[in-house]
Formats: structure tokens, C-alpha cells, sequence
């Protein structure tokens, strides 16, 4: 599993880094997804970050 994060999308809200900070992070004000593949442990956790998304911009895949 791999997750993305739209950079045109992102709002900056910071949800996902609080549901999933083991995939999520914050690079100035926008997020972005800090690993290449989902670690196991943290895949409900990043698909939830993704259904949560105020905008659509994570993209769990």
C-alpha cells in the first residue's frame, strides 16, 4: 500500500499527521506522505487519514 498527498489539493489542516503520523507529515504548509510504502501496523490508519480528508487530497492506494 502507498499513500500520496496532492500538493495542489492540500489545504495544510493536519488531519492526517494526527491520524497517521507513522505516514504522514507536514512540509511547510502542506502534508505530504514521509514513506514510499504504508508500513503494515499503519495501513487502517492511513486509509482512515484518507476517508477523512476534508479535500480529497490523499490519495491511499
Amino acid at each position: 500500500m502507498k499513500a500520496y498527498v496532492d500538493p495542489d489539493l492540500c489545504t495544510g489542516c493536519e488531519l492526517c499527521v494526527d491520524i497517521c503520523p507513522e505516514v504522514f507529515s507536514m512540509n511547510g504548509d502542506i502534508a505530504i506522505a514521509v514513506k514510499d510504502a504504508v508500513p503494515a501496523e499503519a495501513e487502517e490508519a492511513a486509509q482512515d487519514a484518507g476517508d477523512q480528508c476534508p479535500v480529497g487530497a490523499i490519495i491511499v492506494e
